[in-house]
């Protein structure tokens, strides 16, 4: 636990603290969550692709780590910064360390830093592009000099298409539902799903095709880029838009085939990247985000019933509601700071919602958006 780890923001600043991770060198750009739970799934989460993490809370690591808790096969953020590594990690369902987890998966992580700086830093001038070194890379004269070196050098995430990067290979089946205590996940292959959906994976977290499919949805989850033709030859009953990391401008494969799918009348949900690539095939804007939103305590409002709803989020680019053209309409709003977080298409059963509704972390004020989609599902039959 005292290995050196340093963290270096583009703007020159400078954090010293304790390697809590692998060592080496990473960077990427350097976000804030404020939830105060759920830091196995965040790090799983792959729209954290080429983020590195500073969690608010400051103790992270209380509960260790499980096979179960995770939204991917692998921790999918860049590194991750913390104030306090608790020595001891207590739960019945620990089965690691976040340390052992962090080394194991080769992720560096820092802590003993001062978050609320760091915080107040990525607040004020907005996200930072960053680095972070870690053991014997941390030392030296220049340590400090390579780090902010490495900082600068990162190209930032406008532009980057990592929406392909993050996905599967080739298609496959999905079956697992969701998780109640004492039994794990569940298994829907058995029970009776009438409705066929077929999933892009933009970077899907594990959550949401589990909700999908305790719905009674036969879940077919396909790599980003293949065609719309292809998706459509399966006979989906609803097609749904993954979230994923990086810019949603880039990934034209994705904005042409939503295009074709639109055109045919079938029912189509999107979430987070999803929701951003709808509202670009539907002829609006993306925008590069201040900070962006990453948390579990975002208030949302919608605007059709005034209800506000608390919800999860993590994204770095929003869809402008000053673009939307006469077609889409605005259905949910950020009470933080009134971006648009949800759409619907007046010409076509398709809707969005930028947030995370599957609860992995968060509350589940949204769960409702997955049974509006089923129901979208069984009034087109």
């Amino acid at each position: 636990m005292n290995r050196p780890a340093i963290l270096a923001l583009e703007d020159g600043s400078v954090f010293h603290g304790t390697a809590i991770g692998a060592d080496g060198q990473t960077s990427g750009e350097v976000v804030f969550n404020t939830a105060m739970t759920g830091y196995q799934e965040i790090l799983t989460d792959p729209s954290y692709t080429r983020q590195i993490v500073t969690l608010t809370y400051p103790h992270i690591g209380n509960t260790g780590v499980n096979a179960e808790d995770v939204e991917s096969g692998a921790i999918a953020a860049a590194g991750l910064v913390i104030r306090d590594l608790p020595l001891l990690a207590s739960s019945f369902r620990c089965e690691q360390t976040l340390s052992d987890y962090l080394k194991g998966q080769n992720v560096l992580g820092i802590a003993d830093i001062d978050t609320r700086r760091l915080t107040r830093i990525l607040r004020d001038k907005g996200a930072q592009n960053g680095a972070i070194l870690a053991g014997s890379e941390a030392e030296g004269d220049d340590a400090v000099d390579r780090a902010l070196a490495a900082a600068r050098a990162f190209p930032g995430l406008k532009g980057m298409d990592l929406a392909k990067v993050v996905s599967c290979q080739t298609p496959y089946e999905w079956s697992e539902g969701e998780w109640t205590l004492g039994a794990g996940y569940g298994d829907a292959s058995a029970a009776e799903r009438p409705y066929h959906v077929v999933a892009y994976d933009y970077g899907v977290k594990r959550n949401i095709l589990r909700m999908l499919a305790s719905r009674g949805c036969r879940l077919t989850v396909v790599p980003a880029q293949t065609p719309a033709a292809e998706v459509l030859a399966m006979a989906p009953d609803g097609i749904f838009l993954a979230n994923g990391p990086g810019d949603p401008e880039p990934c034209d494969y994705a904005i042409k085939a939503i295009q074709e799918i639109l055109e045919t009348q079938t029912p189509l949900f999107g979430i987070c990247l999803g929701h951003q690539l709808l509202a670009l095939a539907s002829g609006a804007r993306t925008v590069k985000m201040g900070h962006g939103h990453h948390g579990a305590n975002h208030p949302v409002q919608d605007l059709d019933t005034g209800k506000v709803m608390i919800t999860s989020q993590n994204h770095g680019f929003a869809a402008d509601e000053a673009s939307l053209p006469a077609n889409l309409r605005a259905t949910h709003r950020s009470l933080f700071d009134g971006t648009l977080q949800g759409v619907e298409r007046t010409d076509r059963p398709a809707f969005s919602f930028q947030g995370h509704p599957e609860a992995s972390p968060g509350p589940r004020d949204v769960s409702p958006l997955f049974d509006r989609f089923v129901t979208m599902m069984k009034e087109r039959r």
